[in-house]
């Protein structure tokens, strides 16, 4: 079955289609929470267009923990109708919406008191999977499991033996947070939606104090235009009270950014079986697994400085290594970091002055007719929230309009991938591939896999890993430009791929390869490749200064010494 492409043309297509009509609804924001949006309104059969100012998931979507998950910690906060919805959310993805995309991951927690704390945080966890199993949607996920030390330290002998007296363990889900919005949001395309990345909006459509579409500019070929919509969306997440502004009302509410940084390790750095979850005096504290890698994380701190490019300071890395080395037999230092990333969480402000302690709750508003704002919520419930959006939008519609389907709907890659993952040794003798790419490419793009393989097929040079990031082949930047909406080098190496954050060169040695891979897809000249090239390195080493940066202050200064994306 054909997947909807977003290349080039496809991209101008959207963006005439949108300029010659009138949408029933606009959605501004490509993160999760847009690009599910745009994906419940066109399977109710609204006419529905989706614009971006940088990359899809560019933003807080590609920069998460990287978990589907309920969030123990808010049934400690006894948050219990935010855990329930979560877990449904989480058994939804696994078993029907992406099972190709989002996995089972078991983590372990140390105890470290004997008795009060195995009856107090096992009456959590097992509360936890009893909720799992009555949203109807938890039975796929092994039932947590007590276990002495002895046993603990067999299955994670990474653990020093004095940081337990016995754990717990337990099982969530994972997924390529970036990978998993692109995917929505050619899913979206597929139900007939209109969409373009590196679109901005630069204000809104007014009638009296309707708020009738938005102006917008095209940021690769230049040209402002007018998109007409009976509905606006805002979601914007850490941006939404700047994109409220742009219409000169004072919001209902306000959204402010937690900085949560996350650093990625080697395998073989960390000796164990299972993830870990470990409490800190502010948070929890998460050893993930990631494929070849570890990811750990995350530090929860008010930012209020560039939101484009947040940055992570010396003093978060240190934090974290310092965290995760009481537990460890072998410390980590900081020649074992490969990448580091900082995202922004959107929180909605309340009454603490505490990150850790402000709503995860969403909120859906209708602050003047024709515009509405959805914001907070975390990635686990972004169908929750994107549900709630289109029907307050709806309200404004003078038409009947159908019922939310998206619990019905399987992403892009879906439909036909446990048949193909049963035949990976097959498939990979009909192509020439070890069974482990195979693998590879059905845990990345599902049943589309097939069209990675078509390229490879006709020219086997495709075929071939990157230098340098050998867990990736040729031909997915080749189809991340043609069939996933990748403008820039910058897309591949950082959301398409997560290169620049599992190498520790964070991948400068491949990026002219990837460069001369994109550039005949997107009809790049020799000096727009060159500067592709340019501007990724100076990215990189941009980064890498505002790392040895003590505070936030100098390491967002040094983060933003590097100049952002050039158009074409």
């Amino acid at each position: 079955m054909k997947t909807p492409a977003l290349g080039p043309a496809e991209r101008g297509e959207a963006l005439a289609r949108m300029a010659d009509r009138e949408l029933d609804v606009l959605v501004v924001g490509g993160g999760v929470v847009g690009a599910g949006t745009a994906l419940d309104a066109a399977t109710r059969g609204l006419e529905t267009g989706l614009v971006e100012s940088r990359d899809w998931a560019s933003g807080t979507s590609s920069r998460s923990s990287k978990l589907i998950h309920g969030g123990l910690r808010y049934l400690e906060m006894l948050d219990f109708a935010l855990v329930r919805e979560a877990l449904k959310e989480r058994g939804l993805l696994l078993e029907r919406i992406a099972p190709h995309l989002v996995k089972p991951v078991p983590f372990l927690y140390p105890l470290k008191h004997r008795v009060w704390e195995r009856f107090y945080a096992g009456s959590g966890v097992a509360l936890y999977d009893a909720m799992s199993i009555s949203s109807g949607h938890g039975r796929g996920l092994p039932a947590h499991r007590h276990l002495s030390r002895g046993r603990a330290l067999r299955v994670a002998p990474c653990l020093k033996k004095d940081a337990l007296v016995g754990a717990l363990q337990y099982y969530d889900a994972q997924m390529d947070d970036a990978r998993y919005v692109t995917t929505l949001v050619r899913t979206a395309a597929e139900y007939g939606a209109h969409v373009a990345n590196r679109a901005r909006v630069v204000g809104f459509l007014r009638e009296g104090e309707r708020v009738v579409g938005a102006r917008v500019h095209d940021l690769e070929q230049g040209g402002e235009f007018e998109v007409r919509a009976r509905q606006v969306v805002n979601a914007t997440g850490v941006w939404t009270d700047e994109t409220q502004a742009l219409i000169g009302e004072r919001g209902q509410f306000h959204v402010r950014a937690s900085k949560g940084i996350h650093l990625v390790v080697p395998k073989d750095r960390i000796h164990s079986t299972t993830g870990l979850i470990l409490r800190t005096e502010k948070s929890v504290l998460f050893v993930i697994p990631w494929g070849r890698h570890w990811i750990i994380g995350t530090t929860d701190t008010d930012w209020d400085l560039d939101k484009a490019h947040p940055a992570a300071s010396s003093a978060d890395i240190d934090y974290l290594l310092e965290h995760v080395n009481e537990v460890l037999a072998v410390p980590l230092t900081r020649d074992d970091v490969e990448g580091v990333y900082a995202g922004l969480r959107p929180l909605l402000a309340g009454e603490s002055d505490a990150t850790s302690k402000l709503s995860r709750e969403h909120t859906v508003a209708h602050p003047v007719p024709g515009l509405v704002v959805v914001a907070g919520g975390k990635y686990t419930t972004y169908r929750v929230m994107a549900k709630d959006a289109v029907d307050e939008a709806v309200h404004g519609l003078d038409r009947r309009v159908g019922p939310c389907v998206t619990e019905e709907i399987p992403l892009v890659g879906a439909v036909g991938y446990k048949a193909l993952w049963n035949a990976r040794e097959r498939i990979g003798r009909q192509h020439g591939l070890h069974a482990a790419r195979i693998e590879h490419l059905l845990n990345r793009y599902g049943s589309a896999a097939q069209e990675v393989l078509d390229l490879i097929a006709a020219d086997a040079s495709l075929g071939k890993p990157l230098t340098g990031a050998e867990d990736y082949l040729r031909a997915e930047v080749s189809y991340a430009a043609s069939h996933e909406g990748a403008r820039h080098l910058d897309d591949v190496l950082t959301r398409r791929t997560r290169i620049s954050i599992e190498t520790f060169d964070r991948g400068t040695r491949c990026a002219r390869e990837v460069a001369e891979l994109m550039g005949p897809v997107l009809g790049w000249a020799e000096d727009q490749l060159d500067r592709e090239v340019q501007r990724y390195e100076k990215r990189v080493e941009a980064e890498r200064e505002s790392q040895r940066q003590p505070d936030d202050l100098t390491a967002d200064a040094a983060r933003l010494g590097a100049p952002d994306i050039i158009p074409l």
